[in-house]
């Protein structure tokens, strides 16, 4: 009885190693009411965002040169701005490195006729068909400084055949913040009406690792509701919804771009696909300009690496809600974003994010110590009672009724609880995926080392015994890349069966010795950060085990 407890535990810990984000992860809809939405898209007065473009794909650097450029720069991103259509087009992360290979930065942003085009519009956009607006094909002049700094804003402008003007101060803080403040000046006897927007455009899909538990794709919270579209989602159909609060974007999986709409505006957010991919937003009530006078909204956009600080930081100073979900801690929310804080503090203290994996593995222990006490007394209850169990067996080998209630007895007779020895397993189940969440999406154990042969803690462990840890001078192929850490780990699971009750029948007994040898396979693929946990959460719980044991003997024997 005790053994398929065991093994159901770990069968079951398997399972949702493998399974989980498909039962787990909760399907993103829309509450919007139909008729709402029915009419949204039937909207006539309201003006269209699309325009007609011919895109000739040409290399990054010849669409970087063919139109004039104001360029940007702070600690955190260098870039620049298309004076053609006033686009935020070109942006590199100054800290980030494609890979630990070469020193070459990550660039995300790019020119809308490149096959990675991928950039930000904003501006004013009417439904009078005799106004000029300005478009993709817009030459904007600069006025004053041509170079945006922090605390060194520029300003752009453009006049249509109507004497209108349009201008733009487009400012931008210490890290990955753009404030964009958009004006229209009517210096005619005429009114008009203007819809402030903003939009995000991709070309195409980006590489991505398309893992059911992280989401890749257009995302959204509109009035406290978080939209999650996939890329093939919305290929597939579009999305619209209203809202009087909220923000949208375009989310890697260390990446964010992101739209801030007007405060105190509300606006309709549409994902939509037609040859390339569109986040944008659109004020659903017009600004109207009156004679000699003028009109100006403001908005935010985010461009920037995950960092927890910085986006949590850019969430409370300008009161983005929900804003932290750009960063996916998944439905363990309430488990996962603090483990991260407690990571993050061991490695302010120690310098090292596998110091602080294992500091906080330590302190795990210490919060399950109590629970663990009682399951691993009653383990060792049980193993004290296998003699009588194998004799109850023998005894009653042709009648599973009256072994059953022999073995029942027994328990009850030694306040022994089978089901205890699972007790562990299942309590850890959800802080190993918070765990394994933080490792896998936060961008601060990107590319950080540990000791020896680790130089990423978000990555598998590059070693393999079968080409004895690299002493051979092979290489092996993916699946057979089984690190000296998942290695560890397996032993150390081994040594933790060997401290369990053993089965007493022989066929559960092989299926319970195959379970370290299966797992290590299975977690050989994970993040290292996550298989060092592991193993380092089986050495104590092997010492608090041996602890208890022995304790238990000894009271036995006494």
């Amino acid at each position: 009885m005790d053994s398929k407890n065991v093994i159901a535990a770990i069968t079951l810990s398997t399972a949702v190693i493998v399974l989980y984000s498909l039962f787990f992860i909760p399907e993103q809809t829309s509450t919007q009411d139909p008729s709402e939405k029915k009419k949204i898209e039937q909207n006539s007065d309201a003006p269209s965002l699309e325009q007609k473009e011919t895109i000739v794909t040409i290399s990054r650097d010849e669409a970087l040169n063919q139109s004039k450029r104001i360029e940007f720069e702070n600690d955190n991103v260098i870039g620049s701005i298309s004076l053609k259509g006033a686009s935020i087009d070109d942006l590199t992360f100054k800290k980030y490195k494609v890979n630990l290979e070469n020193e070459e930065k990550v660039t995300l942003l790019g020119p809308r006729n490149i096959d990675e085009g991928y950039l930000i519009d904003s501006g004013f956009v009417t439904t009078d068909k005799n106004i000029d607006v300005p478009n993709s094909e817009t030459i904007w002049s600069v006025v004053g400084n041509n170079k945006l700094t922090y605390k060194s804003p520029i300003k752009l402008n453009w006049t249509n055949k109507q004497g209108l003007k349009f201008e733009k101060e487009i400012s931008l803080d210490d890290k990955y913040l753009f404030t964009i403040k958009q004006k229209v000046i009517n210096e005619s006897n005429k009114k008009y009406d203007f819809y402030s927007y903003g939009q995000i455009i991709r070309n195409e899909i980006p590489e991505i690792i398309d893992f059911l538990i992280l989401h890749e794709g257009l995302i959204a919270t509109l009035d406290d509701e978080l939209i999650e579209e996939d890329y093939d989602d919305i290929q597939e159909k579009k999305f619209s919804k209203v809202a009087k609060k909220g923000w949208l974007g375009i989310s890697d999986k260390y990446w964010i771009t992101s739209l801030i709409p007007p405060k105190n505006t509300e606006f309709k957010t549409t994902f939509d696909y037609k040859n390339k991919f569109r986040a944008n937003f659109i004020a659903t009530s017009p600004l109207e300009l009156n004679e000699n006078s003028s009109i100006e909204e403001e908005l935010k956009i985010i461009v920037a690496a995950k960092r927890v600080d910085v986006i949590d930081g850019y969430a409370e100073t300008l009161n983005i809600e929900k804003f932290d979900l750009v960063i996916d801690w998944g439905f363990l929310y309430f488990i996962t974003k603090p483990l991260f804080y407690g990571i993050d503090y061991f490695f302010k203290l120690l310098g090292n994010y596998g110091l602080a994996i294992i500091a906080i593995t330590i302190c795990i222990r210490l919060a399950f110590f109590p629970l663990a006490n009682f399951s691993f007394r009653s383990m060792a209850k049980m193993k004290a009672l296998q003699p009588e169990m194998v004799r109850l067996k023998e005894l009653h080998k042709d009648d599973k009724m009256k072994l059953q209630q022999a073995m029942m007895a027994l328990y009850k007779k030694e306040k022994v609880n089978p089901m205890s020895g699972c007790l562990p397993i299942l309590v850890q189940i959800p802080v190993f995926f918070a765990l394994y969440k933080v490792l896998f999406v936060t961008i601060e154990m990107r590319q950080m080392p540990f000791y020896g042969w680790i130089q990423d803690l978000s990555e598998r462990d590059p070693t393999s015994i079968f080409n004895l840890f690299g002493l051979l001078p092979y290489d092996v192929p993916s699946f057979l890349v089984i690190g000296a850490w998942p290695v560890a780990m397996g032993v150390s699971m081994w040594i933790q069966q060997k401290l369990n009750p053993a089965p007493t029948d022989a066929i559960q007994a092989k299926i319970f010795m195959f379970f370290p040898l299966f797992l290590t396979v299975i977690l050989a693929p994970f993040p290292s950060g996550l298989v060092i946990y592991w193993t380092v959460n089986n050495i104590l719980t092997m010492a608090q085990q041996v602890f208890i044991m022995r304790r238990t003997t000894v009271k036995t024997v006494t």
